[in-house]
């Protein structure tokens, strides 16, 4: 009976676990495909389910960080999607490349298709540069169902809070990767290693030809030795005659 009623407290705390983490499992969100690196560029997947039985998803729009300019964004194409990209006018013009850059995206809008219940859909964005000295990027989206219902994701986390209801995609972007002191350590290590290897193979040839001088020498006085002593029997032999 104490095991029966173990058991059953161990599946009602399973499935209030399960009924908890649900829907943090259903938010609008930001990946990386591979790094999101400071100062450079990459792929971003904006991931969007169906968190409706009744009703489709059938809009997604995106809105870019202003004080964050992105000089390049661009929409993967999409079966049975449209996207639609709205830029701003700079105060102050970015340069990139040597290029002058006086107008950023703000906003990618997606239309036209649906995500049906229980269905989930991604939303390629190639974008850069990435900021060179932040954290974290936040992508403020508005979800619309085809029942009119309309899911604004813009809420913003606040350190020692809890997650909010409906939070804002985040992106969190990681140092720049030192490539040119790595392969320097890496080539200064391969160097070590091979002068370490030629030390080895010179101090074996050494011993290997100390080894081979003594082995002479020892045989060169064998044959001396053997020499002697067929002289000291011949010898031997003409006194007793």
């Amino acid at each position: 009976m104490k095991t029966s009623r173990v058991s059953f407290a161990a599946a009602v705390a399973a499935g209030s676990v399960l009924l908890l983490s649900g829907p943090a499992f259903a938010h609008v969100g930001v990946q990386p495909v591979g790094e999101a690196a400071k100062g450079g560029y990459a792929t971003l997947n904006f991931k969007v389910p169906n968190e409706r039985d009744n009703a489709a998803t059938t809009q997604l729009e995106v809105n870019f960080p202003v004080d964050q300019p992105l000089t390049s964004v661009m929409p993967q194409d999409i079966p049975g999607w449209t996207s639609t990209v709205e830029k701003t006018k700079l105060d102050k013009p970015l340069t990139v490349h040597g290029k002058q850059v006086n107008e950023v995206v703000t906003k990618v809008t997606w239309t036209g298709g649906k995500i049906e219940a229980g269905k989930f859909q991604q939303f390629p964005v190639s974008v850069g540069k990435l900021p060179e000295n932040a954290e974290q990027m936040v992508f403020k989206s508005i979800q619309t169902y085809d029942n009119g219902e309309v899911v604004r994701w813009i809420e913003e986390a606040k350190e020692g809070a809890a997650e909010p209801q409906t939070p804002a995609p985040v992106l969190k972007l990681t140092a720049p990767k030192g490539d040119d002191h790595h392969d320097s350590g890496a080539k200064a290590d391969e160097s070590k290693n091979a002068d370490k290897d030629a030390d080895h193979g010179h101090n074996k040839a050494s011993a290997d030809h100390g080894t081979d001088t003594t082995a002479r020498a020892l045989g060169i006085a064998g044959i001396v030795i053997g020499l002697g002593g067929v002289a000291f029997g011949v010898v031997s032999r003409r006194r007793s005659a």
